[in-house]
């Protein structure tokens, strides 16, 4: 039988005003340096498909306290001070923990 992994998902989504472009560099600067941090499995920057400046950044995380000090981080304050700017209003983020089908059952 496989252990569990134990597994913390951030989400941030983002509203760009007039300055996609400047957005996104913005945050595939932050993916960057976020992936090396100390517990981070993954991070991926997403664009929609059906909203004009809209970005979703999707990471993961090895435990829920690795990803609250994330939230902490340097490369997270310095990417809020960089957006401040460029977003139609604040940011959403939200933090999730992941149900396996032992969970469901």
């Amino acid at each position: 039988m496989a252990e569990d992994v134990e597994l913390t998902l951030v989400t941030l989504s983002f509203d760009a005003g007039t300055k996609v472009q400047e957005l996104a560099g913005v945050l595939a600067r932050y993916v960057v340096l976020s992936r090396g941090e100390q517990g981070c499995r993954n991070i991926d920057l997403c664009r929609s498909q059906t909203r004009p400046g809209r970005f979703l950044i999707v990471e993961k995380w090895g435990s829920a306290d690795a990803a609250r000090a994330h939230l902490d981080s340097g490369a997270m304050v310095d990417m809020a001070k960089a957006c401040r700017s460029l977003l139609d209003h604040k940011p959403e983020i939200d933090l999730f923990d992941s149900v396996s089908a032992h969970d469901l059952a």
